[in-house]
């Protein structure tokens, strides 16, 4: 496997997870009961953290392994824009959704939902944009 194909394994797994967070997690919380929302939110955070882990330690692993290892024919350029909107996603996760996320726990909050959407298409936006630049990456790579 070349460091490109490991990249576009990470960021099509990882934008495929924030897809369905988009167009399927989030939307949900609005038709949670109020009263019930503050122990839906735990579990969310409790089951979906491990996999937001998981998920950004791959990607990680994959623009390490391509800022070290990509082939010579992958443009620099490229590489650093892909790497970079990958980056983003985490920094927007820590300073975006997870203060949403902590507004939320203690109860349905419509203002903090919309926020947290908000930061989320951004998100989505990041991960989509380095997949297509991931398969680019492998074309001319190859």
């Amino acid at each position: 496997m070349t460091a490109e194909l490991a990249f576009l394994v990470a960021t099509a797994l990882y934008a495929g997870f924030q897809w369905c967070v988009q167009l399927v997690v989030y939307p949900q919380f609005a038709a949670v009961a109020p009263a019930d929302f503050a122990a839906y939110e735990a579990a969310h955070q409790r089951r979906i953290t491990p996999l937001v882990g998981v998920l950004f330690v791959g990607l990680a692993g994959a623009g390490g392994w391509l800022l070290l290892g990509a082939a010579p024919a992958t443009p620099g350029w490229l590489i650093a824009v892909a790497l970079a909107l990958v980056a983003a996603v985490p920094v927007l996760t820590g300073v975006g959704a997870v203060p949403q996320h902590r507004v939320l726990s203690t109860g349905w909050d419509p203002a903090a939902a919309h926020r947290l959407r908000r930061v989320d298409r951004w998100r989505t936006a990041g991960a989509t944009g380095a997949l297509v630049l991931a398969v680019v990456m492998v074309a001319v790579a190859t």
